[in-house]
């Protein structure tokens, strides 16, 4: 359901594990990798014979990878040359080892310094294939005047040439994917071993290309041992949802409550109760103020309700009429339209204390149907950090990265700039589970991350998040545990997104139409 997804520094310690723990050859790694360099180029670009091949070669193990990579390709019958900002002598331990192997088996080679790199790259015949083996994972901080020109000018090569990255693009950070200031544009990125963090996120794509990740040989106990704290979401969550058994009943497919709803915010928490049923809650409750019934039920027969209190707005009655029901649910979602004003503040205040007293003292069991914070909730948790301390432990909270930022106390631009590292903060400090929205939604729970590997943008429309938080609901109802509920619906509510650009390749696309391909993707999967 996962693939290890390390950040640099995991990375670096899994090739150290290998080679002083379990004393694998780092020359033969490295051999491995320029295997693994030549299959992804072949299938990615096609016969190789008659090829020029112009590989860029740094002064470390990337470029170990590129002159094991010239020579393999000769073998292919390709015309390689290999420029090398390091004099040969300045080579060390497996890097100088492939190159001699390369210089032997008769692979042109020339020293190309990098103060001079950018001006010759502009005499240099245009490539069929240019190969980035400049920088790979190692880059840290900004590129210097120098190889910021060299980039430059290879992305010159590159818009007539297939582009290919060695494990990373250069000039991308390997944790936040974004370049610094300017990173290779590649067709293919063949990641060796597993994809690095900041290559799989959504914002490197325009630099990343196509990613493959292919196993180099590492031993999977040295992973073991040091595990990445950060996992890729694939296909295989979707098996957790089960084949209905040929008796279920509804009230064994889950009741779903929704508290929500308020005057000109009644949509939110029916799409939040249409993602729910669509996602296979067999019940489906909006709990709302009395004074807007009318709206929530709305052309909704579809949805029961649960009407609170005696006006329109949200007050501490409606959470005495609420209590006594909150037994009869599965699972429930507090915040869809729930409003900004202090009648909801202060009913939510309220809620959380007395939800936990209810199911600890009044039924006396510990258990408590899971919550799913979201929307207006999370905005009146940002301006209450103590009521933060109220949340039941086993809670989903679903933020954008506004609703994150704030709850934080941290600017937007900061936090979309590593997502990553405000994500595993707020999980590193809080026991909840957490799913940050946006384009490469990341879950996660005492620090350790997850990451949908899905931008779609047919999901950037209001509601889209509402039908989110309904379809989480029915996974939580259906008794799985939050974190695992939290990668499902989160990884089936974008394999939506990319279902419906079928039909809408433009966007236009409604919330409710999210909702109704719910079902479509499992069709889609069981049909593959």
């Amino acid at each position: 359901m996962f693939e290890p997804l390390p950040t640099p520094a995991e990375m670096a310690a899994w090739d150290q594990a290998a080679t002083k723990e379990y004393g694998l050859k780092a020359e033969l790694l490295m051999e491995s990798a320029g295997a693994c360099a030549l299959e992804a180029l072949r299938e990615g670009y096609g016969p190789l014979a008659g090829a020029r091949v112009l590989l860029l070669a740094g002064g470390g193990n990337n470029g170990g990878d590129a002159f094991v990579l010239a020579r393999r390709l000769l073998d292919e019958g390709a015309l390689p040359l290999v420029l090398h900002v390091k004099p040969k002598s300045a080579y060390r331990a497996q890097a100088a080892y492939h190159l001699e192997l390369a210089r032997r088996a008769g692979a042109e080679l020339k020293h190309l310094p990098a103060d001079r790199a950018a001006k010759s790259l502009e005499t240099t015949p245009a490539p069929d294939i240019l190969v980035d083996g400049l920088l790979g994972t190692g880059f840290t901080g900004e590129l210097s005047p120098d190889y910021a020109a060299l980039i430059n000018a290879m992305n010159r090569l590159g818009e007539t040439a297939f582009v290919l990255a060695l494990d990373i693009p250069s000039g991308l950070c390997g944790s936040t994917g974004l370049p610094k200031p300017v990173a290779v544009r590649a067709a293919l990125t063949v990641a060796f071993h597993a994809a690095k963090l900041g290559t799989a996120l959504p914002q490197a794509s325009p630099w990343v290309g196509a990613l493959q990740a292919r196993r180099i040989g590492l031993p999977q106990a040295a992973q073991l041992a040091a595990p990445a704290r950060q996992l890729l979401m694939t296909d295989k969550l979707l098996e957790l949802l089960k084949a209905p058994v040929a008796d279920l009943h509804k009230g064994k497919a889950g009741h779903v409550l929704v508290i929500g709803g308020s005057e000109g915010l009644t949509g939110a928490a029916q799409l939040c109760g249409l993602g729910a049923l669509r996602a296979g809650a067999g019940l489906v409750t909006l709990a709302c103020p009395r004074g807007v019934l009318a709206e929530v039920k709305a052309a909704m027969p579809d949805l029961m309700a649960l009407p609170l209190g005696a006006g329109a707005q949200w007050s501490p009655e409606c959470l005495d009429e609420l209590l006594p029901h909150l037994s009869r649910f599965d699972a429930v979602v507090i915040g869809p339209g729930l409003g900004r004003g202090p009648g909801a503040a202060e009913f939510l205040t309220q809620f959380f204390r007395a939800f936990a007293q209810h199911f600890s003292v009044d039924l006396g069991k510990a258990w408590a149907p899971p919550c799913i914070v979201d929307a207006d909730a999370l905005f009146h948790l940002a301006q209450s950090p103590k009521l933060m301390a109220e949340l039941p432990r086993n809670a989903v909270l679903t933020p954008h990265p506004g609703e994150m930022a704030r709850i934080l106390g941290m600017g937007m631009g900061e936090l979309q700039a590593d997502r990553p590292a405000a994500a595993r903060r707020f999980t590193q400090t809080h026991t909840q589970v957490l799913a940050l929205k946006g384009a490469g939604t990341l879950v996660g729970q005492n620090g350790l991350l997850h990451l949908c590997p899905i931008a779609a943008p047919n999901l950037a429309v209001g509601g889209s998040g509402d039908v989110l938080a309904g379809v989480l609901a029915a996974c939580l109802a259906r008794g799985m545990a939050p974190l695992a509920a939290a990668c499902l619906g989160v990884y089936w509510h974008a394999r939506c997104g990319t279902l419906l650009e079928q039909e809408f390749p433009a966007r236009g696309n409604l919330p409710t139409e999210i909702a109704h391909t719910l079902p479509f993707v499992l069709k889609e999967r069981t049909q593959c």
